[in-house]
Protein backbone atom coordinates (compact mmCIF):
# COMPACT_ATOMS: atom_id res chain seq x y z
CA UNK A 1 0.00 0.00 0.00
CA UNK A 2 1.39 2.98 -0.84
CA UNK A 3 0.65 5.93 1.51
CA UNK A 4 2.38 9.81 2.51
CA UNK A 5 5.25 9.56 4.28
CA UNK A 6 4.87 10.58 8.05
CA UNK A 7 7.41 11.29 10.48
CA UNK A 8 7.46 7.83 12.25
CA UNK A 9 8.71 6.20 8.98
CA UNK A 10 12.40 8.19 9.42
CA UNK A 11 13.55 5.43 10.40
CA UNK A 12 13.40 2.78 8.22
CA UNK A 13 13.41 5.36 4.98
CA UNK A 14 16.99 6.26 6.44
CA UNK A 15 17.82 2.60 6.80
CA UNK A 16 16.64 1.73 3.02
CA UNK A 17 18.64 5.24 1.67
CA UNK A 18 21.86 4.36 3.44
CA UNK A 19 21.72 1.32 2.68
CA UNK A 20 22.19 2.17 -0.93
CA UNK A 21 24.75 4.90 0.05
CA UNK A 22 26.50 2.70 2.08
CA UNK A 23 26.61 -0.72 -0.08
CA UNK A 24 26.13 0.68 -3.88
CA UNK A 25 27.58 2.81 -6.47
CA UNK A 26 23.88 4.11 -7.28
CA UNK A 27 24.48 7.31 -5.60
CA UNK A 28 27.55 9.51 -5.84
CA UNK A 29 27.24 10.94 -2.56
CA UNK A 30 29.14 8.79 0.63
CA UNK A 31 27.12 11.13 3.15
CA UNK A 32 24.02 9.17 5.48
CA UNK A 33 20.96 10.52 5.87
CA UNK A 34 20.21 11.23 9.38
CA UNK A 35 16.40 10.33 10.48
CA UNK A 36 16.15 14.29 11.57
CA UNK A 37 16.72 15.49 7.93
CA UNK A 38 14.26 12.90 6.32
CA UNK A 39 11.84 14.12 9.08
CA UNK A 40 12.63 17.79 7.73
CA UNK A 41 12.30 16.30 3.77
CA UNK A 42 8.91 14.83 5.12
CA UNK A 43 7.52 17.83 6.87
CA UNK A 44 9.03 20.18 3.77
CA UNK A 45 7.39 18.27 1.13
CA UNK A 46 4.14 16.87 2.33
CA UNK A 47 2.65 16.18 -0.94
CA UNK A 48 5.95 14.72 -2.47
CA UNK A 49 7.40 12.00 -0.56
CA UNK A 50 5.30 8.38 -0.17
CA UNK A 51 6.37 4.93 1.11
CA UNK A 52 5.32 1.49 -0.11
CA UNK A 53 3.77 -0.36 3.25
CA UNK A 54 3.79 -4.18 3.41
CA UNK A 55 4.39 -6.11 6.35
CA UNK A 56 6.86 -2.80 6.70
CA UNK A 57 8.46 0.19 4.60
CA UNK A 58 9.39 -1.24 1.56
CA UNK A 59 10.50 1.51 -0.39
CA UNK A 60 9.85 5.06 -0.82
CA UNK A 61 9.57 7.79 -3.16
CA UNK A 62 10.13 11.68 -3.19
CA UNK A 63 10.65 14.89 -5.36
CA UNK A 64 12.00 18.32 -5.65
CA UNK A 65 12.89 20.99 -7.72
CA UNK A 66 15.59 19.85 -10.50
CA UNK A 67 17.74 23.26 -10.31
CA UNK A 68 17.12 26.50 -8.60
CA UNK A 69 15.53 29.44 -10.39
CA UNK A 70 12.19 30.39 -11.53
CA UNK A 71 12.40 28.84 -15.10
CA UNK A 72 13.13 25.70 -13.86
CA UNK A 73 9.92 25.65 -11.31
CA UNK A 74 8.34 23.05 -13.82
CA UNK A 75 10.90 20.43 -13.60
CA UNK A 76 11.12 17.64 -11.19
CA UNK A 77 13.55 15.30 -10.06
CA UNK A 78 12.80 12.37 -8.34
CA UNK A 79 14.22 9.82 -6.38
CA UNK A 80 12.56 6.08 -6.04
CA UNK A 81 14.39 3.43 -3.45
CA UNK A 82 13.25 0.12 -3.10
CA UNK A 83 14.75 -2.77 -0.52
CA UNK A 84 16.71 -5.57 -2.28
CA UNK A 85 13.63 -7.88 -0.99
CA UNK A 86 11.03 -6.04 -2.75
CA UNK A 87 12.70 -5.77 -6.34
CA UNK A 88 10.51 -7.29 -9.23
CA UNK A 89 7.41 -6.63 -7.19
CA UNK A 90 5.75 -3.76 -8.90
CA UNK A 91 6.89 -1.56 -5.83
CA UNK A 92 9.08 0.99 -7.71
CA UNK A 93 6.47 0.54 -10.49
CA UNK A 94 3.85 1.74 -7.99
CA UNK A 95 5.93 4.28 -6.56
CA UNK A 96 7.14 6.42 -9.44
CA UNK A 97 3.47 6.47 -10.78
CA UNK A 98 2.76 7.95 -7.13
CA UNK A 99 5.67 10.67 -8.02
CA UNK A 100 3.75 10.95 -11.50
CA UNK A 101 0.82 11.84 -10.65
CA UNK A 102 1.95 13.77 -7.51
CA UNK A 103 4.07 15.85 -9.85
CA UNK A 104 1.42 16.55 -12.12
CA UNK A 105 -0.67 17.87 -8.90
CA UNK A 106 1.57 20.40 -8.62
CA UNK A 107 1.61 21.64 -11.90
CA UNK A 108 4.59 19.73 -13.52
CA UNK A 109 5.95 19.49 -17.17
CA UNK A 110 9.06 17.68 -16.97
CA UNK A 111 10.16 14.59 -14.66
CA UNK A 112 13.89 13.77 -14.31
CA UNK A 113 15.87 11.15 -12.98
CA UNK A 114 19.62 10.73 -12.13
CA UNK A 115 20.97 8.03 -13.02
CA UNK A 116 24.58 6.76 -11.54
CA UNK A 117 26.02 5.02 -14.76
CA UNK A 118 26.69 2.05 -12.45
CA UNK A 119 23.07 1.52 -12.19
CA UNK A 120 21.96 0.05 -15.31
CA UNK A 121 18.59 -1.49 -13.66
CA UNK A 122 17.43 1.77 -13.28
CA UNK A 123 18.29 2.88 -16.49
CA UNK A 124 16.45 0.04 -17.70
CA UNK A 125 13.36 0.40 -15.13
CA UNK A 126 12.97 4.11 -16.09
CA UNK A 127 13.14 3.00 -19.83
CA UNK A 128 10.47 0.73 -19.35
CA UNK A 129 8.27 3.47 -17.75
CA UNK A 130 8.69 5.61 -20.76
CA UNK A 131 11.49 7.83 -19.91
CA UNK A 132 13.91 8.97 -22.20
CA UNK A 133 18.11 9.23 -22.05
CA UNK A 134 18.62 12.80 -22.37
CA UNK A 135 22.18 13.28 -21.60
CA UNK A 136 25.18 11.04 -20.26
CA UNK A 137 27.63 13.26 -18.58
CA UNK A 138 31.12 11.47 -18.52
CA UNK A 139 33.19 10.22 -15.37
CA UNK A 140 31.74 13.57 -13.47
CA UNK A 141 31.04 11.57 -10.24
CA UNK A 142 33.37 9.59 -8.14
CA UNK A 143 32.83 6.87 -5.25
CA UNK A 144 35.08 4.81 -3.70
CA UNK A 145 37.93 5.23 -6.53
CA UNK A 146 35.70 4.86 -9.46
CA UNK A 147 34.52 7.43 -11.88
CA UNK A 148 31.18 7.20 -12.98
CA UNK A 149 29.05 8.70 -15.24
CA UNK A 150 25.42 10.72 -14.88
CA UNK A 151 23.18 9.87 -16.88
CA UNK A 152 19.86 12.08 -17.27
CA UNK A 153 16.83 10.38 -18.27
CA UNK A 154 13.07 12.52 -18.19
CA UNK A 155 9.75 12.04 -19.00
CA UNK A 156 7.31 14.96 -20.15
CA UNK A 157 4.50 14.85 -18.00
CA UNK A 158 2.23 17.70 -20.25
CA UNK A 159 1.75 19.19 -23.02
CA UNK A 160 1.15 22.84 -23.53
Amino acid sequence: MIRPAQAIDASAIAALWNAMIRDTLATFTTVEKTEAEIVTLIAERPEAFWVYEGQEIEGFATFGPFRAGPGYKATLEHTVIVAQTAQGRGVGRALLAQVEQGAQKVGAHVLVAGISSANPNAVAFHTRLGFQQTARLPEVGCKNGKWLDLIFMQKTLSRP
